[in-house]
């Protein structure tokens, strides 16, 4: 039995899909640059340092 993707693809946030960005901007109540600025700062394409830095910056405002 054969699954689509691995766990490491689902983790991780691909600019180049702009679905990806979309979908995690909508999830989170930002917009697709927001994210991709989260994306800069932390260095990092996993979802979770990306939501975790997101909401972090929206409880200081």
């Amino acid at each position: 039995m054969s699954t689509r993707g691995s766990k490491t693809e689902r983790r991780s946030v691909n600019s180049s899909q702009e679905y990806e960005v979309r979908y995690l901007a909508e999830k989170l109540g930002v917009s697709s640059q927001a994210i991709g600025g989260a994306k800069r700062a932390t260095g990092s394409n996993d979802r979770k340092v990306i939501e975790k830095y997101i909401k972090d910056k929206n409880k200081a405002n």
